[in-house]
């Protein structure tokens, strides 16, 4: 039996630590906040409750997989699981408006002719089936092993098979997925539907390869999925799950320092001078938090991938609603910036700034649980802004004022309005600036892959979003599965069959 020392308590970090209790492990779980689920977070106010991190997530068979490895009880019988359907709808910046049902090609292919005209559909359902190839091709080295020690030859693949572009008499394929858009949906309204699940993750679909094509793939074909009560109450779960397995949880326990012997990590410091001694330290951190933590000394391996650019971050405006929610209400609205490059100029560059009119995402939630009573409705918009700074006066009025174009009569609804900034996200999650960690993606250089879970210093692993293979609810308990499996099995470890 090992003794384990596991750095925060978010949900890769939770994850791994049951899997490890599992395999016979003493995990103890040093968090420096008062609580666990990192950034899957609840407010509670007047009778309201609202989920501050995640609202939604894709491929269940995640945690799935993680309750069925840890216990009797399966996570159905731990959460209510709901899937979201229509999985999402859409406000163009024309007006236009479309509802996507959840898993079906033919209903989003029917959906998309009626609302944008006919072939439009069909343009859709064929990028899918592309998409479905760079997901097959991508899915086990990117997100169900760990990193290869050849990282390079996903760096330089693309999986997405592009359709061949003539033009000036030259032949070319997509390389961004701004390029796919363009070159092979050739609709501005799809294209925005496409790039959206890129800006959702604080990517520019300008600079994000085409394998992003596997976003919108994953929510096509394994749904979207809400748990009743909140996101929140998944990481509760995982938590409760964690303590049956006799994992041990010091919150209120700031992590000061990883400490070495004998070349390899021996355990951690806390910041009030306790030593606890450890075989092997999970640490589920961002990467400056990571260094800090050993003094400074880089600890990831030689010739690992390429930095990414510094990410994006999400201001949150929580609505507290008079009136009931009405009923054919859709779950997730994302409501299009009218003018989207003005809106990705202002996002990337070395001078990010915050987008005038943004793209929002409006989530309306059909959940008792959220509200005082039936004649009150809970909702929460969501906007990708640059990581770090402050934020413009008035710029959650801008928010409401977008969100109008999906609820009419808004204004005359609220009652009153709470705003969560990168502020609130670093503090919660000790991330610089409250940046949102994105997924994983082949091709482009490597510069949107993730550092390998094992570091340079043997004893030592990484779990959770800045690590392989990336942000995301199901990344995180990927994640947690890969630690997991290269502290038991090795370093030999290829992810489970």
């Amino acid at each position: 039996m090992a003794r384990i020392a596991v750095i925060g308590a978010g949900m890769g970090a939770m994850a791994a630590a049951a899997r490890l209790a599992v395999a016979g492990h003493r995990v103890v779980v040093y968090e420096r906040t008062d609580t666990y689920g990192g950034a899957v977070r609840r407010l509670e106010r007047d009778g309201f409750a609202f989920d501050t991190g995640p609202g939604l997530f894709t491929l269940p068979a995640v945690y799935r997989d993680l309750f069925l490895k840890t216990g009797r009880e399966p996570l159905e019988e731990c959460v209510e699981l709901v899937q979201v359907d229509p999985s999402s709808h859409h406000v163009f910046a024309d007006g236009t408006r479309v509802s996507l049902p959840d898993s079906s090609r033919a209903g989003v292919v029917a959906a998309l002719d009626d609302a944008l005209g006919a072939r439009a559909g069909q343009r859709w359902g064929d990028f899918l089936v592309r998409a479905r190839e760079a997901w097959d091709r991508a899915r086990r080295p990117l997100l169900e092993e760990p990193l290869w020690p050849n990282w390079q030859v996903l760096a330089e693949r693309e999986p997405y098979p592009a359709v061949p572009h003539k033009k000036l008499l030259r032949t070319r394929v997509a390389g961004t997925l701004a390029e796919v858009g363009a070159w092979e949906l050739r609709e501005p309204r799809l294209i925005a539907l496409l790039e959206s699940h890129a800006l959702a993750h604080g990517l520019d679909p300008r600079e994000t390869p085409a394998s992003a094509a596997v976003l919108p793939y994953m929510e096509h074909a394994f749904g979207t999925w809400y748990v009743r009560g909140g996101m929140r109450e998944l990481a509760r779960a995982v938590y409760e799950r964690c303590v049956a397995r006799r994992v041990e949880f010091v919150f209120g326990a700031e992590v000061a320092a990883v400490l070495e012997k004998d070349g390899r990590a021996s355990g951690v410091e806390l910041a009030d001078g306790t030593v606890a001694e450890a075989d092997f330290v999970v640490a589920g951190v961002a990467p400056g938090v990571l260094d800090r933590l050993n003094r400074g000394t880089r600890v990831r391996g030689d010739g690992e991938v390429p930095p990414q650019r510094a990410a994006a971050s999400r201001l949150t405006v929580l609505l507290a609603l008079r009136g009931g929610r009405p009923e054919e209400t859709a779950h997730r609205t994302v409501v299009h910036a009218e003018d989207r490059d003005a809106e990705l100029d202002a996002l990337s560059g070395s001078a990010a700034r915050w987008p005038a009119r943004p793209t929002v995402t409006v989530l309306r939630p059909d959940d008792p649980a959220l509200v005082p009573d039936t004649g009150h409705e809970s909702v929460t918009l969501t906007s990708v802004v640059p990581a770090a700074g402050e934020a413009p006066a008035a710029y959650a009025e801008q928010l409401i004022t977008v969100a109008e174009r999906a609820i009419p009569g808004l204004r005359d609804r609220l009652l009153w309005h709470q705003v969560r900034t990168p502020a609130d996200i670093a503090r919660e999650t000790g991330a610089e600036g409250g940046a949102v960690p994105p997924p994983a993606l082949a091709a482009a250089g490597g510069r949107r892959l993730h550092p390998a879970n094992s570091t340079r210093m043997p004893g030592l692993f990484t779990v959770g979003g800045w690590s392989h293979p990336g942000g995301g609810l199901p990344h995180a308990g990927m994640s947690g599965a890969l630690v997991a499996g290269l502290i038991v099995e090795g370093p030999d470890f290829r992810g489970s069959q």
